[in-house]
């Protein structure tokens, strides 16, 4: 029988392994950026053409490579960073795996030039499908100079795979930024199509924080830096009120490498706990540095995930560093001492006390309670028989049905009730239609608000309570796909358009979803250098601060990108519905209650919020009766 294992062809191998190295263009970027840090550039320039499909290239001036290293540093597991096991447990550089090149060789066309200081002349490399076309002697500045061109030209169904420009552009900022973060005192450039995104001077930590994520934080920033015989902590984190709704703004790096932990952002966010809300994270960036025999960075081709020794130790000191620096620089929840107009002008605090009610007020039992010995707990019998003997007189003539005719009962508005049809609802409990549809008919029974978070509503067998903001989210939900699909919203046009300023990544990715934004009723108008011009918002959006309402719908963005896996529209409109619905906390009308009402019944699936959330739960008369004990 004939032998069928074979020994795969090196291109082969290479393109293999690629497929976990290099997913996306901003894989390279990161390959690329760490190798030209290792070689110990200190100027470090990165081009990009048509979001990495067309070029990539980063340009430095490190020590360079001479003709012999040029050709071998495309070798699979060649490397200068290890030479023995032992060095695998003493990495102190970014790269050491020896498969970055070798796999950006395999997808693409590249093309290398180098020159080590002091040498006359340098290397020129060409490689296509990892095979070497062309190395020659060249006339280059000293460092290294290389170009990844034509990324997957020769594995078509991978280059399918990648997303629109702006969103690969998006990635690319990110793996850039973080780069750049962890090494300020180089200096960083990203030009795309010809644009210059960053230009970042060696400088301190802090300046390089405010020169990626901006100037409004450059007074709300507080210094983290805690030193141990184990460990260093140090950096910045964010002013409770920088907190968002996403996690965009959070950075750890050991030993300088950026690192994913979900463990220690525990930690971080146990310190912040009792000073931001619930639901929001805080703005971190965070440097370890620790010994490298107690980290194992070998864990992920990417290098993003690592395993410490002895994590809870970690969690303990990042948690412990993070609210020092918060209890030292009297970063704490703040309470309001401001007196209350309206107290100021009562007679106890506006008029004197006058001598009769002072002899007044010390015959009182309730003065001798709390001035006279052994009184705290003492009843006056007399006095209290006769103020608690008619407490029955309080529901004597508050029957639930008068209470209701009387307090909530309105007159019927039908010409401003919108019409609604209830009759192709399949999603909707149909009882609970039907049942609306009979009280909003007669227009007898009109909702209660309850603690300004929920709708209380009348049907024929009980009762429905509906949660406000999940209600308004399933119809602008509903509203904006309609909107996508038939025609789009008014818009609201600006009498005095305002200027939007947003970092590159935040700029990239309205970028991407420009289009949709106009059909949406927004118009932006790109002005360049990061910045739109916003001329208008949807028609039914408030009128307020434009700027501040499109960087919540930006967070909304972020926040449905990291948990949902569906398309750019899907994710837009669910994050325009969540942004702009009635938050709870909210007082409504009794007709913006009735509205919310008729539209919600009136959407295609009124039972849940575009999340999951319910939007309303209902209550029967038998149901309430059991728990009160009065049925069967």
């Amino acid at each position: 029988m004939a032998d069928i294992i074979n020994l795969l062809p090196d291109n082969i191998a290479n393109q293999i392994a690629a497929g976990e190295v290099i997913q996306r263009p901003a894989s390279a970027v990161k390959e690329l950026l760490e190798n030209a840090v290792d070689a110990g550039a200190t100027d470090i320039q990165l081009i990009i053409k048509d979001a990495g499909k067309e070029l990539v290239q980063v340009i430095d001036n490190g020590g360079g490579m001479s003709e012999t290293d040029a050709r071998m540093c495309f070798e699979r597991h060649a490397t200068s960073k290890i030479q023995s096991i032992e060095d695998l447990f003493q990495i102190s550089t970014m790269g050491f795996r020896g498969e970055a090149l070798a796999s950006i060789a395999a997808v693409s066309q590249v093309e290398l030039k180098t020159r080590k200081k002091g040498a006359e002349v340098g290397t020129y490399v060409e490689i296509d499908n990892s095979f070497v076309n062309k190395q020659e002697p060249c006339q280059t500045a000293e460092g290294t100079s290389i170009a990844m061109k034509n990324l997957f030209f020769n594995v078509p169904a991978r280059r399918n795979f990648l997303k629109s420009n702006a969103a690969e552009m998006r990635h690319i900022v990110d793996e850039f930024i973080r780069v750049a973060m962890s090494f300020p005192q180089l200096q960083f450039s990203l030009t795309s199509n010809n644009q210059q995104l960053f230009h970042l001077d060696k400088g301190s930590l802090k300046q390089r924080i405010v020169a990626i994520l901006g100037q409004h934080y450059n007074a709300r920033l507080v210094s983290v830096k805690e030193t141990t015989d184990y460990m260093n902590v140090y950096g910045f984190v964010g002013k409770p009120e920088t907190a968002k709704k996403t996690r965009g703004d959070q950075f750890f790096f050991v030993n300088n490498r950026f690192i994913k932990s979900s463990y220690l952002n525990h930690a971080v966010m146990n310190a912040f706990a009792d000073i931001i809300p619930a639901d929001s994270f805080p703005l971190y960036v965070l440097f370890i540095d620790v010994n490298p025999e107690h980290v194992d960075i070998n864990v992920h081709p990417t290098k993003q995930e690592i395993k410490f020794d002895d994590e809870k130790l970690m969690y303990a000191f990042v948690q412990s560093a993070v609210k020092h620096s918060l209890a030292q620089f009297s970063i704490t929840a703040t309470l309001d001492f401001d007196l209350d107009p309206n107290i100021q002008a009562l007679d106890a605090v506006s008029k004197p006390f006058t001598a009769q009610q002072q002899n007044e007020s010390t015959q009182s039992p309730l003065y001798k309670s709390f001035t006279q010995a052994n009184q705290a707990h003492m009843i006056d019998k007399s006095s209290n028989s006769s103020n608690l003997k008619h407490w029955k007189d309080l529901y004597e003539n508050n029957n639930s049905d008068n209470y209701t005719q009387s307090t909530y009962t309105i007159a019927p508005e039908p010409e401003t009730r919108p019409a609604v049809t209830y009759e192709s609802q399949p999603h909707a409990t149909a009882s609970v239609i039907d049942e609306r549809w009979q009280d909003t008919a007669n227009d007898q029974k009109v909702p209660v608000q309850v603690h300004q978070q929920y709708i209380l509503s009348q049907i024929k067998s009980g009762f429905i309570l509906i949660d406000q903001q999940a209600a308004h989210e399933r119809i602008l939900y509903e509203r904006y796909q309609r909107a996508l699909q038939e025609a789009p919203m008014a818009t609201q046009q600006s009498l005095f358009p305002q200027t939007l300023q947003l970092p590159p990544a935040d700029a990239a990715l309205i970028s991407e979803m420009l289009g949709d934004l106009q059909t949406l009723g927004y118009d932006l108008e790109p002005f360049g250098n990061n910045t739109f011009i916003v001329r208008g918002t949807p028609a039914d959006i408030q009128n307020g601060n434009d700027h501040a309402t499109i960087q919540n719908l930006l967070e909304q963005f972020k926040n449905f990108s990291h948990e949902l896996k569906v398309n750019t529209r899907e994710q837009l409109i669910r994050a325009m519905a969540r942004n702009n619905a009635i938050p709870a906390g909210k007082i409504l009308a009794a007709r913006e209650m009735q509205n919310i009402i008729d539209e919600l019944f009136a959407c295609s699936m009124p039972n849940v919020a575009p999340g999951g959330k319910f939007t309303f739960i209902s209550f029967k008369l038998t149901d309430l009766a059991r728990m009160f004990e009065r049925g069967n």
